[in-house]
């Protein structure tokens, strides 16, 4: 085989090499996702304790492939007050926070939130590293 011949094969055969690994470094850069519920007032107590805290339920979240990056209610307030409690949760993905979302234990503690505070619930789009 002439030499041009096989420097064409190995061209071809580098640039393919590459096209696969950047395909593969670009699917492990799929950004987090984090499902923020600042709860900036809780209105009874009691409800919330009945039907948010003694419902969650840890394994749950780590079967859906969330963990917690904040679940606190101790703030040092910088510009404002803060809200009462505030929870995170990072997912690998949109899809995977909108998932645990709407699952039918969470939709319940949703509810029973809702009803008990005030306070928001949304998902973010984080940084892929």
């Amino acid at each position: 085989m002439p030499i041009n011949t096989r420097m064409i094969f190995t061209l071809f055969g580098g640039i393919v090499i590459g096209a696969a690994v950047i395909q593969g470094l670009h699917a492990q850069t799929k950004p987090p996702a984090y499902l923020i519920i600042p709860i900036l007032k809780i209105n009874d107590g009691a409800a919330f304790k009945s039907g948010v805290i003694d419902k969650v339920k840890d394994e749950d979240l780590t079967a859906a492939g969330g963990q917690y990056v904040v679940r606190s209610q101790k703030f040092t307030s910088v510009d404002g007050p803060p809200p009462e409690r505030l929870v995170i949760i990072k997912f690998d993905s949109v899809e995977k926070a909108k998932a645990f979302s709407n699952t039918a234990a969470q939709n319940e503690i949703n509810a029973a939130r809702i009803k008990s505070t005030n306070s928001l619930s949304f998902i973010v789009e984080g940084f892929a590293n």
